[in-house]
């Protein structure tokens, strides 16, 4: 896999701090059972990185703790972890709202026949990848079989109520593009999976969330070996709006890594550029519980563009 850290290092992107810490981001490990081109995480089946319950029980007691009122869990595919029901429960014990980055697909997998039902008991909110609502186009970036075994789990997160608006039980989508090119505008794409999924499977859902795709790991990769990282690059670059910088995720939230260390975003961790917080290096949740974290500088490279461009991009989708 070509390295694209390289590439990022050298930047212009403008300083940006820290405001009010409110969500945990918490990737509980690697493993996939799923192998998407567009991963940024490089995340498969055969990953071994998992978080352990030692380190499960740390951000249980930095959530006792921190002001937080969002507790969002990733991976890979977070339920993979023999500790997400463990985090999911006490996150909501204490009153905070979680979310599961689901790729609908781990509903099937053997041990998980369960999983959807444990969602809606604790009314964990779902932001489920479906990157387009055409099946081929699924398949091509997802594997075989995957579009028709979103669908079957959408249809089963239906059944339980979720999508529908007076059951409390919010249905995310997420949409990100087939290749080197930023998402259409989100409102209108909504519109057309709204209707798609309504007409052609009787799928309800709440919203959508359109996201940019980060010229790093996987992604990045094949952009550098199809000769088109540059390119993509001055895209995100010519697509450049200073207005999004105010509401970057990353003034708001930590990213925790399997370990329990912390960076300023998901895409940071993956690239290997932790937060420096205290005037440390390699910060560990066990060593920030009462930190001061407002007002810090985030760690940027030249990827930030990906979330600034166009109308902005976060893990609750575009910005403006």
């Amino acid at each position: 896999m070509h390295a694209t850290l390289p590439l990022l290092e050298e930047t212009d992107f403008p300083v940006i701090r820290r405001a009010q810490l409110d969500t945990l981001q918490v990737n509980l490990g690697y493993r996939c059972n799923q192998q998407c081109l567009h991963c940024h995480v490089n995340a498969g089946p055969k990953r071994t990185e998992m978080m352990a319950r030692q380190t499960a029980e740390q951000l249980v007691d930095l959530m006792k703790t921190a002001s937080i009122t969002t507790l969002d869990l990733t991976g890979g595919a977070p339920e993979m972890n023999e500790n997400f029901r463990y985090l999911v429960t006490h996150a909501r014990n204490l009153g905070i709202r979680v979310i599961d980055r689901c790729n609908l697909t781990i509903l099937e997998e053997p041990g998980q026949e369960s999983l959807a039902q444990f969602l809606a008991e604790q009314q964990v909110e779902v932001s489920a990848s479906l990157p387009c609502y055409i099946e081929d186009n699924v398949d091509k970036q997802r594997g075989n079989g995957v579009f028709a075994a979103s669908i079957r789990g959408l249809r089963n997160l239906n059944s339980l109520g979720y999508g529908d608006p007076a059951s409390g039980l919010v249905l995310n989508l997420v949409y990100n593009p087939q290749g080197p090119s930023l998402p259409p505008p989100q409102e209108s794409l909504e519109a057309a999976y709204r209707k798609h999924l309504q007409e052609e499977y009787n799928i309800c859902f709440n919203h959508l969330f359109t996201l940019t795709n980060m010229p790093i790991k996987r992604f990045g990769s094949m952009l550098i070996s199809k000769g088109q990282f540059d390119g993509y690059m001055q895209l995100l670059r010519d697509a450049y709006q200073a207005d999004n910088l105010k509401n970057l995720m990353c003034r708001t939230q930590l990213s925790i890594d399997w370990q329990g260390y912390i960076y300023d975003c998901d895409f940071n961790q993956m690239l290997e550029l932790p937060s420096v917080i205290g005037g440390r290096p390699r910060s560990h949740i066990q060593s920030v519980k009462n930190s001061a974290l407002e007002g810090l500088p985030i760690v940027v490279k030249d990827h930030c563009y990906g979330c600034s461009a166009g109308q902005g991009s976060s893990c609750g989708g575009s910005l403006n």
